[in-house]
């Protein structure tokens, strides 16, 4: 059986739970309430140790000094999902692009955008993974597993939004 590191993590978008493999890489970051988020199980390791770089890049995040995170992650889905989270690693910081455009950043066509919301939806390394960078087309604020306040708040942080 794979072991299971957890921790908590205060942050002002509430108690974050992390969750990392044997070799230390993320597999998990998940908010409270969040929609498909993990909660510890019998079994999971608590410790800190794992987890204290990826709670000073994110401190230093919510304090807005760190643009992106650089993290061993280590997200597992289909390969598609995966085709669509790596995707989101590359909108850039107080930026937004639209389920289309992460569509049309792998390959997939126009009828794929509601498979990609929904990989995007099952993002499971919320923040480090910015899929709160991803709106409507017509820019507006559409899901956000942790909460569409959330989203807001995040991207209200970046500077996309004004307060």
């Amino acid at each position: 059986m794979e072991t299971i590191y957890w921790a908590h993590v205060d942050a002002p978008v509430g108690r974050l739970l992390l969750t990392a493999d044997a070799d230390g890489a993320l597999t998990s970051l998940s908010v409270p309430g969040q929609k498909g988020g993990r909660t510890v199980q019998d079994g999971w390791r608590h410790d800190l140790g794992p987890f204290r770089e990826a709670a000073d890049q994110l401190a230093a995040y919510f304090a807005g000094e760190l643009k992106e995170f650089r993290l061993p992650l280590r997200a597992r889905g289909t390969e598609f999902r995966e085709r669509v989270w790596d995707a989101l690693d590359d909108v850039p910081y107080a930026a937004t692009t639209t389920y289309g455009e992460i569509a049309a950043r792998i390959g997939a066509s126009r009828a794929a955008v509601r498979a990609v919301g929904g990989a995007i939806g099952a993002n499971p390394l919320l923040i480090v993974r910015p899929c709160h960078r991803v709106i409507g087309a017509d820019g507006s604020m559409t899901g956000y597993a942790g909460g569409v306040e959330r989203k807001v708040w995040l991207l209200t942080l970046e500077g996309v939004l004004g307060d």
